[in-house]
């Protein structure tokens, strides 16, 4: 019996050094960091080193974007600031627009919106700014709902909208959700919300989103009046901010800016013509897609050396906001166009990613 006894305190030990050895060897996954909203320049950073990326890959990588026209590159990885770079005279605290990246603030104030059942994204663009805000009849224009702005599938001719959002240049080309053309009409989702909160867009943008998630209050709205159209403009801070809310799904710090169901849906494929768009989102990894101001289908990923689960804000000149989730990254560019193109899609962006991702292969 006293055998048995000794035997079992043997196994017992073991089951626990064990256990123990297993515990020590598999160390607790770094948080989330989220830097404060006070206004500070508070930020915590992770070395390369830390990371055992590859530090002879970063001078290629700079060397790259200075040559690109860059005027700031950062990226995070779990929150932290692993690189922040900037070039030609611009620095921390200058403002930069977002371009057409910033379609993504308008998806996600929309969503807010909805959360706070000021407004349903299936209901028709009218209900909530009145009939008469394009040139199409009655019956065309009611059957453009407010998702198929979010989608760029309004049916809208996108050879008359690209730059005036106006009633004479909303013109029907095809029926709503037959056709995808990116264009500029996703800016009525702004008018959209201004009404259905009864709340300047600027207001409620930065009450709702700027505000929580410390964006800072430097940044600002352009409005022009002569085309309808609104662009952000911000430190490269502020947009990394944005792109880690993003990589979060909506929420900061523990706190749910916009619901975790919209936003999914947001970054995930919205239609069957481009499986590469979500609510003005870009999708990288999916098996076709459009390039702006293109009908063309074309065969492959968007970015082919970028992560396959990647999303991202795309804007004119090479405005870039790429999330990418199995990596807990952010990755933000601003500047002036890399080269000739000016489209929200360049080549810049493929190998650009091919810079990236030498760091950490």
């Amino acid at each position: 019996m006293k055998k048995h006894f000794t035997l079992l305190l043997v196994a017992l030990s073991l089951i626990s050094c064990s256990h123990n050895s297993t515990t020590e060897d598999s160390p607790t996954p770094e948080a989330m960091y989220f830097p404060p909203n006070d206004g500070s320049s508070t930020w915590e950073t992770k070395s390369l080193n830390d990371l055992g990326w590859n530090q002879s890959a970063v001078q290629p990588l700079l060397d790259y974007l200075t040559t690109k026209n860059s005027k700031s590159f950062m990226i995070l990885v779990n929150g932290r600031i692993v690189m922040e770079n900037y070039f030609n005279g611009h620095d921390a605290n200058t403002l930069w627009y977002w371009a057409s990246a910033g379609k993504t603030l308008t998806s996600t104030v929309t969503g807010i919106a909805q959360q706070e059942n000021y407004l349903n994204i299936n209901n028709k663009v009218s209900q909530y700014i009145g009939t008469g805000w394009t040139s199409e009849t009655l019956a065309q224009e009611n059957n453009i709902t407010c998702k198929h702005l979010l989608t760029m599938s309004s049916g809208l001719d996108d050879d008359y909208n690209s730059d005036f959002v106006e009633p004479t240049n909303l013109i029907y080309k095809a029926d709503a959700g037959t056709r995808w053309a990116y264009d500029n009409v996703y800016v009525k989702l702004q008018d959209v919300v201004a009404a259905a909160t009864g709340q300047s867009w600027e207001s409620y943008f930065n009450t709702k989103l700027r505000n929580k998630i410390g964006m800072g209050t430097t940044g600002f709205w352009y409005n022009d009046s002569s085309t309808g159209l609104r662009t952000y403009s911000s430190t490269t801070r502020s947009m990394a901010r944005f792109g880690l809310m993003a990589l979060n799904k909506g929420k900061w710090n523990g706190t749910e800016i916009i619901n975790e169901t919209y936003f999914n849906q947001a970054t995930s494929v919205s239609q069957s013509i481009n499986l590469s768009y979500g609510y003005l989102w870009w999708i990288n990894g999916q098996s076709s897609y459009h390039l702006p101001s293109s009908q063309l289908q074309l065969p492959g990923s968007l970015i082919p050396h970028g992560p396959t689960d990647m999303f991202m804000a795309l804007g004119k000149n090479d405005q870039k906001i790429y999330v990418i989730p199995s990596k807990k990254m952010v990755v933000i560019r601003m500047g002036n166009a890399a080269d000739n193109q000016t489209m929200a899609l360049s080549d810049f962006d493929d190998v650009l990613w091919q810079k990236i991702s030498a760091l950490y292969q």
